[in-house]
């Protein structure tokens, strides 16, 4: 997303830029080989870029959410699961940065996130309940000062590699399933037992195996707001809106390599429009249809961040929703449109044009969170909800 920006934000772009250059190193390597880019995360720790959401005044930089989608696509070009790690890592920023700062032990954990660039993964999932995120089967048990929780989490992202994990789960054992909370782990709280193993078609190097969750905390480290509040007003819309930066990214590397093919194609024809020429137009098009929308949405967000009523509001997620069915879906077009215009040379790995692994991590795009869960929700909402059809909101 190369938009007019500050000086600060393009001290951003430029640390990110360095950090995809160790991860575009790697990135193959990582995806065959299904592990962890530990040296891209040693590259951001070193950037100090996992901090940067945190506010200035708590020691971090105070990034805004199109900075933060800017790094996500910057490393997206470079190496998907490396730019998706990131974006996970920072939609659970943003819940301690939206709702954390009223406690006094999630303020000083910020302040930790800030000055030792911790990395924080998720544990939403859970046996039984699969994606549905809004509903736990396991309870939290809180014993005086002390909580222990017990979670069959079948997929925690880079869990064995995360200095920090935030995990739901309801509330006390005769909750309702609806009734969760969230809660902070540091690495030595917990242990995790692996129960499934992460190999996959794509995002290989996110790591996002399965595991048997148990741990033991201070009670202070569970969110003081129901986890419902915390969903709804900061992880559905940046969960959609970093997730969409990664898939800008992705794409935008594919249509590179095509361009790239094309303008090879004219040197050696000069004065004649090589093949492909026009497939080059029309992708980069939807190239601008995916930029256009996440950047709309980004600006909806920015503009209603300040008004929990708004963000809790059937309209604001009907919009958050559409903004990733978007960019999900349209990226496999434009992915598959730069595979055609490079042919056999993209077809084939280990050349200048080769698509395999984009179009591969491209496929995670509709099925976290499936779209057709999606898709049903915004589909129940429609039926109460009037559609939006103006251009001024």
């Amino acid at each position: 997303m190369n938009l007019a920006v500050a000086p600060h934000r393009e001290a951003l772009s430029a640390r990110a830029a360095r950090v995809a250059a160790i991860a575009a190193k790697h990135a193959d390597v990582v995806d065959t080989e299904g592990r962890f880019p530990k040296e891209a995360v040693d590259a951001l720790r070193q950037e100090k870029l996992l901090g940067i959401q945190v506010p200035v005044h708590m020691g971090g930089e105070g990034a805004t959410m199109l900075e933060l989608a800017d790094i996500c696509s910057i490393l997206g070009q470079a190496c998907s699961a490396t730019a998706m790690i990131y974006a996970m890592h920072h939609i659970k920023a943003s819940s301690l940065v939206e709702h954390g700062e009223d406690s006094q032990w999630h303020s000083a954990f910020m302040r930790r996130l800030a000055n030792e660039q911790l990395l924080l993964a998720s544990a939403t999932t859970e046996g039984g309940i699969g994606g549905n995120l809004r509903n736990s089967i396991c309870a939290i048990e809180v014993d005086g000062d002390i909580c222990r929780l017990e979670k069959d989490a079948t997929v925690i992202s880079y869990g064995s590699e995360a200095d920090a994990i935030l995990i739901t789960s309801r509330s006390h054992k005769d909750a309702a399933p609806s009734d969760q909370v969230m809660t902070v782990f540091l690495k030595h709280q917990y242990s995790l037992e692996r129960t499934h193993v992460w190999d996959t078609l794509g995002m290989r190097g996110t790591r996002s195996d399965g595991f048997l969750f148990k741990g033991e905390a201070p009670a202070e480290q569970i969110f003081p707001k129901p986890f419902a509040e915390i969903a709804a007003q900061s992880m559905l819309a940046t969960s959609h809106l970093l997730w969409s930066g990664v898939w800008y990214g992705i794409a935008s590397d594919a249509v590179a390599r095509a361009q790239s093919f094309v303008r090879a194609a004219a040197r050696k024809s000069p004065g004649s429009a090589p093949p492909g020429a026009l497939r080059l137009a029309e992708v980069s098009n939807k190239l601008q249809i995916v930029k256009s929308n996440v950047i709309a949405g980004i600006k909806a967000y920015d503009e209603t961040r300040a008004d929990p009523d708004k963000l809790m509001s059937m309209g604001f997620a009907i919009a958050m929703n559409n903004v990733k069915i978007c960019s999900s879906e349209t990226i496999l077009e434009i992915i598959d449109h730069a595979l055609l215009i490079c042919g056999i040379m993209g077809y084939k790995n280990g050349t200048p044009y080769s698509l395999g692994r984009h179009l591969r991590d491209a496929h995670s795009a509709r099925l976290m969170i499936s779209n057709d869960r999606i898709l049903s929700n915004s589909a129940n909402l429609l039926l109460v909800q009037k559609q939006d059809t103006s251009l001024l909101r």
